[in-house]
């Protein structure tokens, strides 16, 4: 179990993020178009996962956009911004944005990603909606990075994250 804060409140999170060096946990998350995507669909390129709790919410709003920026300049590599939202309100967003170099992805069918990866609040008003999270897989699935933000209301250390694929 991980703890992290929103305005100085301590919420726990179920068990810990996947160890640097280790293969990615199986996932299935729904597409905007409401079709299935599993971690063995982007084999063979790099992926930055951007988890957060919701797109309709500043910080995570924010996220997307900053790694949709800097997705443009990056080789063979996916951004996964993977929230519990409706696929609709995703699209919504990107559609919004004019976002195009994220792929977004929903956690609300099957509800396992959040505990599988050891993400998901288990207490606090978002108890249930996945925490604040990057972490970064090479082409076969291997972890090089995690970050679990440990404020809510805090952005990811983009840079970080980035720099594991220079």
């Amino acid at each position: 179990m991980s703890q992290i804060t929103l305005k100085d409140k301590k919420i726990n999170t179920y068990g810990n993020l996947p160890e640097t060096g280790e293969k990615a946990p199986h996932f299935e998350l729904v597409r905007t178009d409401l079709s299935t995507a599993t971690l063995k669909d982007f084999k063979g390129k790099r992926v930055i996962m951007n988890i957060f709790p919701s797109i309709d919410t500043h910080v995570c709003a924010t996220s997307v956009r900053n790694f949709n920026e800097k997705a443009s300049k990056l080789n063979n590599t996916e951004i996964l911004c993977i929230s519990r939202d409706l696929p609709f309100a995703q699209k919504r967003f990107i559609d919004d944005e004019g976002i195009k170099n994220v792929t977004n992805l929903s956690d609300f069918r099957q509800g396992d990603f959040g505990k599988d990866y050891g993400l998901e609040m288990m207490d606090g008003h978002w108890a249930g909606l996945l925490s604040r999270v990057v972490i970064v897989l090479d082409e076969e699935g291997k972890v090089l990075h995690t970050q679990q933000v440990p404020d809510i209301d805090d952005e990811p250390d983009y840079l970080e994250a980035l720099k594991t694929l220079l």
